[in-house]
């Protein structure tokens, strides 16, 4: 696990898109979006049925991993509102049995907004807590720190002659989002406008990999540089 501050508050990276808060002895994570593949296989678009038991299977092993206690999912924890219903039953089985031993929060998302917890736990539209609020979407002028998910950030480099995508987390004095944590799930370059608008201000691309915390100020318009949790390190050590 790698250590990671936000708003006075000590954090661990636990996965590229996971984080684990040990005050609250809580991971956190955005963006499952279960069943992805079998909506667009209603769609005609035929994919392998296997995403949303291949993300909880993710999920439950970082929570023995972490000894975690409470789950905080933050939005989009379905591709779309009929997802919950058509949970596959491997996957549903084991989300029941994670919602029975686990204080589990569902913050709905844009793709979930009538997520009920058919399969356990509560629901909520954000929580907050020790002065931060875990909501789906950031806002551009939060009341306190927030930590939220809904744009899939994903940060691209140049090493070795080619271009490597990762997914990462963005940091502000006021925000962390979150990468997406499914594994059907694409991803919005870091540095766009649109991130941009979200944050309102500086901000940084933070990618786990390798045991590291890989930090790149993103380029909004010729701002101050950002103090990062650690040394920024060689981007030879971002592969594939």
């Amino acid at each position: 696990m790698v250590p990671l501050s936000f708003a006075n508050h000590k954090f661990e990276v636990v996965a590229p898109a996971a984080l684990f808060w040990p005050q609250y002895e809580a991971l956190l994570v955005a963006d499952l979006h279960l069943e992805k593949a079998s909506f667009y296989a209603r769609q005609g678009q035929m994919l392998p049925p296997y995403d949303s038991r291949a993300t909880l299977d993710e999920l439950a092993g970082l929570v023995r991993q972490t000894a975690a206690r409470r789950v905080f999912c933050l939005g989009d924890n379905y591709h779309d509102d009929a997802g919950e219903a058509r949970l596959e039953g491997g996957a549903a089985a084991l989300l029941r049995d994670l919602t029975n031993r686990l204080e589990w929060i569902w913050i709905s998302g844009n793709h979930d907004r009538d997520v009920t917890g058919l399969w356990g736990g509560k629901v909520m539209p954000e929580w907050t807590g020790s002065g931060i609020s875990l909501r789906h979407e950031a806002t551009a002028e939060p009341r306190s720190p927030e930590i939220s998910g809904h744009y899939h950030p994903k940060f691209r480099v140049q090493t070795r002659g080619r271009h490597v995508s990762r997914r990462c987390f963005v940091r502000t004095s006021q925000h962390l989002i979150m990468p997406a944590f499914g594994s059907l799930t694409g991803g919005l370059d870091a540095a766009s406008e649109v991130l941009e608008d979200a944050v309102g201000g500086p901000a940084e691309a933070l990618i786990h990999v390798h045991g590291k915390l890989l930090s790149f100020p993103l380029g909004f318009a010729a701002r101050p540089a950002i103090t990062t949790d650690q040394p920024q390190l060689p981007l030879a050590l971002v592969r594939d």
